[in-house]
């Protein structure tokens, strides 16, 4: 049983989960532009607790059409983690990677879903790795799993799996500068018992 309820966490534990945010997505942007070769300059606008039923708003809307990376995460952490990008950002990133002229596009081919599935594993990779750092903890992925469809679909996968232990996900939206402003979103999705060990280990 979590000690902890995400709705009564203090100032204190709420500054330092949106810091650890901070820093892995300043991390996986250093690993994207490593991998594109590009320098990026990185702005995270927003890091906060969304509860489930308001994550497709920040999205525009439940028909929205993301790309989504998720990954299952075992050890001493537990949960999923997932990258979402607009289906237009998503296709800068993909275009970025392969060297190809930016156009008007719409879906993915089956290269194109491995470039990008490759993407959101060694940035997720890399803000995972910053976090595992940070906190002394062993943090294990699975393979990627990818998805283009609507938010609401999308969505619905982190909802049905831990909406029965907590109602809230851990945000990150982030900016990458020197990439047609593109807009990307980290989600953190750990079991409630999850939140104890990561704060318990920066010993709050």
């Amino acid at each position: 049983m979590a000690k902890r309820e995400l709705d009564k966490l203090d100032d204190l534990q709420y500054d330092v989960l949106k810091e650890i945010g901070n820093i892995g997505a300043g991390n996986a942007t250093t690993a994207l532009a490593k991998m594109l070769n590009v320098k990026i300059d990185m702005n995270v606008p927003r890091v906060e607790l969304v509860p489930f039923t308001e994550l497709p708003d920040t999205f525009g809307s439940a028909e929205e059409v993301l790309a989504g990376i998720l990954v299952q995460l075992d050890g001493d952490i537990k949960g999923m983690m997932m990258f979402l990008a607009h289906e237009e950002s998503a296709h800068h990133l993909v275009n970025a990677l392969m060297g190809q002229a930016s156009q008007e596009q719409t879906g993915f081919s089956e290269i194109e879903q491995s470039a990008l599935s490759e993407i959101g594993n060694i940035i997720i990779g890399a803000y995972l790795s910053a976090m595992s750092n940070l906190t002394n903890l062993k943090i294990v992925t699975s393979v990627p799993y990818i998805a283009v469809d609507m938010a609401g679909a999308i969505l619905s996968v982190p909802a049905i799996e831990f909406g029965k232990v907590g109602d809230k996900v851990l945000l990150i939206e982030t900016q990458f500068g020197e990439l047609d402003f593109i807009n990307g979103y980290f989600l953190m999705v750990p079991e409630l018992e999850s939140y104890d060990v990561i704060l318990s280990s920066l010993g709050m």
